[in-house]
């Protein structure tokens, strides 16, 4: 009763059938896309249009609104429908009324319902079994018998002729019974490995998930810090341009007074030389004698007379210092960018304590190279005893950090990190060989990063020098190519650390060098 309530609230009142693509006029009614649209259609040219079910007046016609959720409601009563409807059996004889069937008749071949049932023959070649559809595979295919027994010789049920008369004489026989609980252990044991294996992915599924999210939380937290960055590099540019332009100003302004003040020295004094002049003249066309000799000091330039000297430091812009407040400026704002952006590079020296006996380990601790002999002493208990391997005596428990590696002067190395608690002796002693060591190593051209023994290969790259960098909280290792003028990334780990890092190297054949880095401007 609830299905055929449910059935008509999903029928469009216009086709009287299930929803099909159903949608939403304005009004809220419901219906398919198909028979709105036909309506709508039909009332075009009317003046108007309206809701075949609540008569609404539309100016224009409306817009049909995808129902998503009716959609899936729909969907959803469809597949229950077929699925009740392929699963349950129906009586043979009732005909005009279908009646759900209790029992089927491997002799008639018929399933029946319960009226049906009583009027049933009671012989006993009338074989009930459970209602099915699939009466044919319930009799043995030869003797047309009920199947009873589980021969398990041939993996088969057969009849009590078969295990007679038939091809499976003394084959060891089972009960269906029997049979069918051995095969549900089985089965049991099975679904027991895939739910183990189901709930295995589920993890992973939410692992990836959290990685993802984190990934997306952190990208959303770099992306505001480099937001902020450019904000307060444009604020800082745009205040060290006022600084300099205002610089500029000032000195033009002082240049401008100080030749104003020589300008109008110097226009002083040619006044003055134009009334010496004049009066020079005058003395000149004198006729007397005397008036000339009586009058003629004072018509004489003085020695050293007072002249307007320019001074070579106010009459002209200081452009050096221009440049210095500018530089400066600049190079104290890339020193500040610098060191908010990059991760500050860490000062790698080896630990020759741990050094195995076929390393030989630089005076400034920056270059590992293979010893070609050995020789034999057991030394410091922290020494690799089997492997040409050294750890770095820094230990890193947190924070991000860096360091480079060139490794032109070798074709067969390792780099990386490890726990100090990495065995000394044995095979499990090799770095990237075991569950403590993460590592990128070159052997002759191929290349690759190691984990625990797994290996994940890495295609060739141009170039001599590789940075190793950790991210200790965020549980990374990467591992990147320096290939002028890119850095190329090869491989990053990933791992929950319990214990702090120390960097790691092995030198197989020929010389690698440590360096901390340095921030890429």
């Amino acid at each position: 009763m609830a299905s055929a309530g449910l059935r008509e609230e999903l029928e469009c009142s216009i086709c009287l059938s299930i929803y099909t693509d159903p949608v939403t006029l304005r009004c809220g009614h419901n219906f398919c896309r198909g028979c709105i649209h036909r309506v709508l259609a039909t009332q075009e040219g009317s003046g108007g249009y309206s809701c075949p079910e609540c008569r609404k007046k539309f100016k224009t016609r409306p817009a049909l609104q995808r129902n998503k959720k009716l959609r899936n409601i729909v969907e959803h009563f469809l597949s229950t429908q077929t699925v009740q409807e392929e699963s349950q059996v129906f009586c043979s004889h009732c005909i005009h009324s279908p009646a759900p069937a209790v029992k089927s008749c491997l002799l008639c071949e018929a399933s029946l319902c319960e009226n049906h049932l009583r009027v049933h023959k009671k012989s006993p070649k009338h074989i009930l079994c459970d209602p099915t559809t699939s009466l044919e595979d319930r009799k043995c295919s030869i003797h047309q018998e009920e199947l009873k027994y589980y021969c398990t010789d041939d993996a088969a049920c057969v009849c009590v002729s078969c295990n007679v008369i038939g091809e499976h004489v003394g084959h060891k026989m089972v009960s269906l019974a029997e049979a069918s609980e051995s095969r549900k252990s089985k089965l049991r044991n099975v679904l027991q490995e895939v739910m183990t294996h189901r709930e295995e992915m589920k993890k992973r599924v939410q692992s990836l998930e959290e990685r993802r999210r984190n990934a997306q939380k952190k990208a959303d937290g770099e992306t505001g810090r480099v937001t902020a960055l450019f904000r307060n590099l444009k604020r800082q540019l745009e205040d060290l341009e006022k600084k300099v332009m205002s610089n500029i100003t000032r000195q033009a302004e002082r240049v401008s007074l100080y030749y104003d003040d020589v300008i109008r020295q110097l226009e002083i004094k040619e006044e003055e030389l134009s009334r010496k002049m004049c009066h020079i003249e005058e003395l000149y066309n004198m006729t007397d004698p005397l008036t000339v000799l009586q009058e003629s000091h004072t018509g004489d330039t003085e020695e050293g007379d007072n002249e307007v000297r320019e001074r070579h430091d106010g009459g002209d812009l200081d452009v050096a210092g221009i440049s210095h407040t500018l530089h400066t400026g600049l190079s104290d704002l890339m020193i500040a960018v610098t060191g908010e952006i990059y991760v500050h590079p860490a000062d790698i020296l080896m630990d020759v304590n741990t050094a195995s006996n076929e390393q030989l380990i630089s005076a400034d601790r920056k270059s590992v190279s293979k010893w070609p002999t050995s020789w034999n002493s057991p030394g410091p208990a922290e020494r690799f005893q089997h492997w040409p391997q050294v750890l770095s005596s820094q230990s890193f428990s947190s924070g991000q950090h860096y360091w480079e590696v060139d490794v032109g002067d070798s074709i067969s190395w390792s780099v990386g990190m490890c726990y100090p608690s990495i065995a000394r002796r044995g095979n499990q002693s090799l770095i990237g060989h075991n569950k403590k060591s993460w590592i990128l190593e070159r052997n002759d051209y191929d290349y690759s990063g190691r984990h625990n023994s797994e290996e994940i290969r890495l295609p060739e790259f141009p170039s001599d020098r590789v940075r190793i960098y950790l991210d200790y909280e965020a549980g990374q290792i990467s591992f990147y190519a320096l290939c002028d003028p890119i850095i190329r990334h090869l491989h990053t780990f990933t791992a929950t650390f319990t214990e702090p890092l120390h960097a790691a190297v092995g030198v197989w054949e020929g010389r690698i060098k440590i360096s901390g880095g340095r921030p890429e401007m």
